[in-house]
């Protein structure tokens, strides 16, 4: 109900993810890519790969309290694998961040995105703030998966995604737009990560697939 109502469409968006993903040996699915069809909160912190002496260098992705995002990741033993998925969930964080700001221009998301990832965060900004929604509750993510592609330099990080206790709320009346949980409240998404360059520490979010109604995730 409210969730299809604020999903927006990411096909061509997808379309090249898709590309890149096949390429580089990502593999295809035959789903149709479904788009991010809300935002939550984690913890007001950045992600761990935030710390040390670049982290002063990191735009703020800090959401209000009454969001929670949870990442129930585990952290590869791999270095570069640990702060691709790390700045995965940077990417994440920074979008939502700008659904609650209610700027579709903010610098967080922009910081950790390529040209495909950055219009899809953008497109998604919009949509809530001409629906006039912003988020709250609590939206999970978990079941990881950390693959490097065959250029041994980019990585592919795959997750799922638990929403069904994450809802819109109308920022003029305040209503929260409760949903019930159903197969629409899990996604499979695909985040094909850029390794850093030059001085920089931060690994950015190329492209972006979200696929819904994940069985596989339930």
């Amino acid at each position: 109900m409210a969730r299809r109502a604020l999903t927006t469409t990411a096909a061509a968006f997808a379309t090249t993810a898709a590309l890149l993903l096949t390429a580089c040996g990502g593999g295809g699915d035959d789903k149709s890519p479904d788009d991010i069809k809300g935002a939550g909160n984690g913890s007001s912190s950045p992600s761990a790969s935030a710390s040390g002496p670049a982290a002063a260098d990191r735009p703020d992705v800090s959401v209000p309290k009454d969001l929670k995002l949870v990442f129930d990741f585990d952290k590869p033993s791999d270095a570069k694998h640990a702060a691709a998925l790390a700045d995965a969930e940077n990417y994440i964080r920074a979008l939502k961040h700008g659904i609650a700001e209610q700027d579709v221009n903010d610098p967080a998301y922009r910081f950790y995105s390529g040209a495909q990832a950055s219009q899809y965060a953008k497109s998604q900004i919009e949509s809530w703030v001409k629906g006039g929604w912003t988020v709250t509750g609590t939206d999970k993510y978990y079941d990881e998966d950390v693959t490097p592609l065959s250029d041994g330099k980019r990585v592919l990080v795959s997750f799922c995604r638990n929403q069904a206790k994450f809802y819109g709320r109308e920022i003029k009346s305040k209503k929260v737009l409760y949903t019930e949980e159903s197969l629409d409240s899990y996604q499979s998404w695909k985040l094909l990560m850029i390794p850093p360059s030059g001085s920089s520490p931060v690994w950015k979010t190329g492209n972006v697939e979200v696929f819904g109604k994940a069985k596989q995730c339930r």
